[in-house]
């Protein structure tokens, strides 16, 4: 079976998220998988491709094509519909989409297309205008009812679709995602160098993600302040490690006007090995967010094990219930509480990490890799 995988999200500079989802899944399937030929397609003009050579296997190889981006994907895939992506590859019977984005196949290539979140139709207020505009233009319904499977990576994001979306339940599979961290114990002289170099005292509050309003970060810095001026005793920094998003500006305004300005620590993007490192210095992990598909940094807390605190929306509650404290994101009071209680109840710490280590053990991508191996099988099947 020849089969295509758009690797276009692999171009960004500093991988989170979705194309941290990408890299690992493909590199599990690649793994467990030696019998099928997978194309993979890359298209940039502006380089990165020294990171794609891991991709060419015995298997597997990487197409390149070298369109500017806004000429490719606008252009030629929006308007013109063609160069159709399984003629570049060399054909394909099953295309796989690991996220959305401007694409073309021929009638008879199955076409498989991953959903991580529908937040932009959820919430298209907490988007730029730029963003807004790009997922209009992208037409993500159109896109998803040429798909002959749609995989959720979450019940929530399943009910998204059927919801906002109008996509038939049945032809929607759920298979959720895998921790991006094993729970091997971090070298303590890493941890000890990175604190010290970025500023921070270990036992801090740690909160991972984009800094960008769906994030609820202005909600947290509220917490935070509310947490210290009611217990005077807890004197521990907040941690914030992300990139800037959009619409950051009210989040950096709410930090600079904070009476705790100099214990708030935006620390920006950072690579996997420091975020290990972040993980292992913190007292408690944060997850305010007012929505997500999955929700990956609270089990990669869990798993190297920090007590969480989670968002009770979304898929969140879901993916985390029974292992974290959940609160109404939307109530800063109700953060600063679950904060206070983590920091201040021995008891509850220690059988929040437990719970957390076994929930974080349940998402593997081995398990992950194995359900989209089988649905491949299947669709392949399913069309001769």
């Amino acid at each position: 079976m020849k089969i295509g995988v758009d690797i276009r999200v692999l171009m960004d500079k500093n991988y989170s998220g979705i194309s941290e989802y990408t890299a690992n899944l493909l590199s599990e399937i690649l793994k467990q998988d030696k019998d099928n030929q997978y194309k993979l397609f890359y298209n940039s003009s502006s380089g990165r491709q020294e990171r794609l050579e891991r991709w060419n296997q015995n298997n597997s190889s990487v197409v390149v094509t070298s369109y500017p981006n806004k000429l490719f994907n606008y252009f030629l895939q929006k308007i013109c519909s063609r160069p159709k992506i399984d003629e570049i590859i060399g054909g394909a019977d099953i295309f796989f989409a690991p996220h959305f984005n401007f694409l073309n196949v021929n009638k008879n290539t199955k076409l498989i297309v991953t959903v991580h979140d529908l937040s932009f139709l959820r919430y298209p207020e907490f988007f730029s205008k730029r963003k807004n505009i790009w997922h209009k233009a992208l037409n993500v319904k159109k896109l998803l009812n040429r798909a002959d499977v749609i995989v959720a990576v979450s019940e929530n994001t399943l009910h998204d679709l059927i919801e906002l979306a109008k996509i038939p339940a049945e032809k929607i599979k759920v298979i959720y995602s895998g921790n991006n961290y094993d729970p091997l114990t971090v070298d303590s002289n890493q941890v000890n160098n990175l604190l010290a170099k970025k500023g921070l005292k270990s036992g801090y509050i740690l909160s991972v993600g984009n800094i960008e309003p769906r994030k609820n970060i202005s909600g947290l810095i509220k917490a935070y302040e509310e947490l210290r001026e009611k217990n005077p005793n807890i004197n521990v920094q907040l941690v914030l490690a992300g990139a800037k998003g959009w619409k950051y500006k009210k989040i950096f305004s709410a930090w600079v006007k904070s009476k705790y300005k100099d214990d708030i620590k935006f620390l920006g993007y950072v690579d996997a090995g420091e975020k290990k490192c972040l993980y292992s210095g913190a007292a408690l992990f944060v997850y305010p967010s007012f929505y997500e598909g999955f929700g990956f940094p609270p089990l990669e807390a869990m798993n190297l094990c920090v007590p969480v605190v989670s968002s009770n929306v979304s898929s969140l509650p879901e993916v985390l219930g029974g292992a974290a404290l959940l609160v109404n994101p939307f109530k800063f009071e109700e953060i600063a509480e679950a904060m206070k209680l983590i920091l201040t109840n021995d008891n509850l710490r220690n059988k929040l990490i437990q719970a957390g280590k076994e929930k974080a053990s349940a998402f593997t991508w081995e398990k992950t890799a194995q359900e989209y191996l089988k649905l491949f099988k299947d669709l392949n099947e399913k069309n001769k």
